[in-house]
């Protein structure tokens, strides 16, 4: 087995337990609001503000894994918020819980910039969509565990300790990443020259990179991707943050039923990521990394902006069941071609340039989650916030058309 097929493996082992992480405390949500006397405003406080310090922290977290490399830092941040994922389930009160998940959101914002920044280090321009498919295919297998795992778990031991017992998958996690694994290939013990050859990896290490954000914010690209992003994770918070509840009070499915409509968008995540990452270098390789890029990109998110809003206008649970998850998975479908975007104009800078973009879209989940509720509350109409949402994968999608991965940020 190659080297840098040890490193994609521990990346998408991350990428589950960054989204069983995220996505336990909503599957949770009933019992930590009984157990702390949690009103529904508080507990959208609590799910809000891991979104809002995840944002804030994308950018300087990405810069951090540049300057001082992703071995040390991607230990670090998973330990870190491991821990906190661990404290949530010793949360006395809202105040309590609510400090927990900003630290929480704190480190969770790391994972993607600096599994990005890994990739551009371990892997060839003609492999990274692939790369970037499976740890996104991986972290949609996390959100479709994590009714699986928490509800029995729960069952058996109580929400406090189930949180514990997820804390400590992290550790581990990164314990062996700090001791496996090295930012430069050449440093890992067996690598075999042939690999090398084919990595052809930048060795950093030993240099101190500047990122010129200057040269960078001026750049018309750069405001592209970021609009892009912010626009289409809306589509994707709303299966983060509302897609239960819409199943339930705003089509009727019961407790049990929730359990697979839940869990199958994110299993045809997985798929849509997987395939993904295959198209878009396949795409790239055949088409040019323009058109590559592009098709898929925008192509997929155009789709799923249909599928999201025959959704919201078709009554009837499996029609809705059906459309939706299609719809997860298309939509996903763009998202290696999106990161692996970040890779292509930001090269050495992928982390920071990919943190950016993260931290764009995730603002705009932020904005997404609190929205629909007030739609909902100005209705009384769950149909009404899908068909903004469906609008603003579309606008994403014609965004996508315009960004150009031939053209680095820092030279064009």
């Amino acid at each position: 087995m190659k080297k840098r097929s040890v490193v994609l493996i521990l990346l998408s082992a991350l990428g589950v337990i960054t989204f069983l992480d995220r996505i336990n405390i909503s599957v949770a949500g009933d019992s930590i609001m009984r157990d702390l006397g949690l009103t529904e405003s508080q507990w959208g406080w609590v799910l809000s503000i891991f979104i809002l310090s995840y944002s804030l922290f994308q950018i300087p977290m990405g810069v951090w894994g540049d300057r001082s490399g992703q071995r040390n830092v991607l230990a670090f941040i998973v330990i870190w918020w491991s821990i906190f994922t661990g404290m949530t389930g010793m949360a006395g009160s809202f105040m309590a819980l609510l400090l927990i998940r900003f630290m929480f959101g704190l480190g969770e914002a790391g994972a993607y910039p600096n599994m990005t920044g890994t990739i551009g280090r371990w892997f060839p321009a003609k492999e990274t969509g692939k790369a970037q498919g499976y740890i996104w295919a991986a972290s949609r297998f996390g959100g479709a565990l994590a009714p699986i795992t928490v509800i029995p778990m729960m069952a058996w031991m109580g929400w406090r300790v189930t949180f514990m017992v997820f804390g400590i998958l992290g550790v581990i996690w990164g314990i062996i990443w700090y001791f496996w694994y090295r930012d430069r290939p050449k440093e890992i013990r067996g690598i075999s020259l042939e690999e090398l050859s084919e990595i052809s990896a930048r060795d950093t290490r030993q240099e101190k990179i500047k990122v010129p954000w200057k040269k960078i914010v001026r750049n018309r690209q750069f405001w592209l991707i970021l609009s892009m992003y912010w626009f289409y994770v809306w589509g994707s918070w709303f299966f983060f943050s509302w897609f239960p509840t819409f199943l339930e009070r705003g089509r009727g499915f019961s407790k049990a039923e929730l359990t697979y409509a839940v869990a199958v968008p994110f299993l045809m995540g997985v798929i849509g990521n997987i395939a993904g990452g295959y198209l878009s270098d396949r795409f790239s390789s055949r088409l040019g990394l323009k058109t590559g890029r592009r098709l898929l990109g925008s192509g997929g998110l155009a789709v799923a902006a249909v599928l999201m809003f025959l959704g919201g206008f078709i009554p009837g649970k499996l029609e809705v069941f059906i459309l939706f998850s299609l719809c997860f998975g298309v939509m996903d479908l763009m998202l290696p071609s999106a990161w692996a975007v970040c890779l292509d104009v930001g090269k050495r800078h992928a982390g920071a340039i990919s943190g950016a973009m993260n931290t764009a879209g995730n603002l705009g989940g932020f904005v997404c989650a609190t929205v629909f509720g007030y739609v909902v509350q100005a209705t009384g109409n769950y149909n009404a916030p899908i068909y903004i949402i469906a609008a603003m994968m579309f606008i994403s999608a014609l965004l996508f058309l315009r960004i150009n991965p031939e053209k680095p940020l820092d030279t064009s």
